[in-house]
């Protein structure tokens, strides 16, 4: 007979993920999620089942105040509602999903799951992600402009060309250009971005400290005439290009378009198998051809939260 228990300790907690999950996504890594936990210091409940001395199920969660109800571990969250994308639930049959889920000891609230075989019945579509496949374009940008009708491709290469007149120059890596991130971030959205909350700013630092130790860090910076327009922050990990987040200056309307566009570039100039720009409803995504992905929600909850603020999804740049 299969046996539930809880763990509450962040050592066997850590212990039953690293059982769990494969190391496929960024967001699989515990350390990545400690990023967050360190900041936010949730109580955690992961409830386990175990048959034989094998684990074969895991439901991680973790217990949000302010929401009354648990959330996806770590539960860093703003505006009610958790961040980090592509989350897991380990479950060997149907019945496993069903008994772990049953077994939540109040409301839940389960954002950005990835698809699972056979989703519960009150599974619904959460948001869209959006990637972009290079291969599919055989790692040449002309083949993807293809895509687009000869007048839009036309004049995205104008509105290009034209702001990037005065000269244009990316800086990379450049560790410094995180606090201008947040800067930026905060200038246009004021307490309508996740870096006014210091709990997510100061997570999302030590984000950065983690990928850049790992060699994993990408972070792009865009000087235009020598002023700072745009700065993204992203991670290249096992092939997959992912975009975290950013910010533009109001002295440059469409840079967005610009950085995306480079992002896109580069990808294929260095043969990365995806770019993940995550989620988050902009109009541009869907008008550069890119590939939704559906991710999942769970949820028990009675009264919904606010949705998302349409900032530090993905490449926060796009929505300059």
């Amino acid at each position: 007979m299969p046996r539930l228990r809880v763990a509450s300790s962040l050592d066997e907690c850590r212990e039953a993920w690293n059982r769990a999950f494969t190391r496929e996504n960024i967001s699989d890594l515990w350390e990545v999620r400690e990023c967050f936990q360190k900041h936010f210091q949730r109580p955690p409940h992961f409830i386990l089942c175990e048959h034989d001395g094998n684990l074969n199920g895991l439901l991680p969660l973790s217990w949000v105040e302010e929401s009354h109800c648990y959330q996806y571990f770590p539960g860093e969250t703003w505006a009610n509602k958790t961040w980090l994308e592509q989350n897991r639930i380990l479950a060997h049959g149907h019945d496993t999903l069903e008994l772990l889920l049953q077994n939540c000891p109040a409301q839940m609230h389960l954002r950005y799951l990835l698809p699972q075989e056979k989703p519960p019945h009150d599974t619904a579509v959460d948001e869209i992600g959006y990637l972009f496949r290079p291969a599919d374009f055989d790692f040449n940008t002309e083949n993807y402009f293809a895509l687009f009708s000869g007048k839009n491709a036309r004049r995205l290469k104008k509105e290009i060309t034209e702001l990037a007149a005065p000269g244009v120059e990316f800086r990379l890596d450049d560790l410094a250009d995180f606090d201008r991130l947040v800067q930026m971030n905060i200038g246009r959205f004021g307490a309508g971005s996740y870096f006014y909350d210091e709990r997510f700013r100061e997570s999302f630092r030590s984000l950065m400290h983690l990928l850049h130790e790992r060699g994993w860090l990408k972070m792009t910076a865009v000087l235009i005439g020598g002023e700072l327009a745009a700065v993204d922050i992203g991670c290249l990990y096992r092939g997959t290009y992912t975009l975290l987040g950013g910010g533009t200056s109001a002295n440059f309307p469409g840079v967005a378009k610009l950085i995306n566009i480079y992002h896109i570039e580069r990808a294929c100039r260095e043969r990365f198998e995806l770019v993940d720009f995550l989620c988050g409803d902009f109009t541009w995504k869907k008008l550069f051809h890119l590939t939704p992905r559906p991710l999942y929600l769970i949820s028990n909850k009675e009264e919904q939260s606010p949705p998302h603020a349409q900032v530090a999804t993905g490449s926060a740049a796009c929505v300059g």
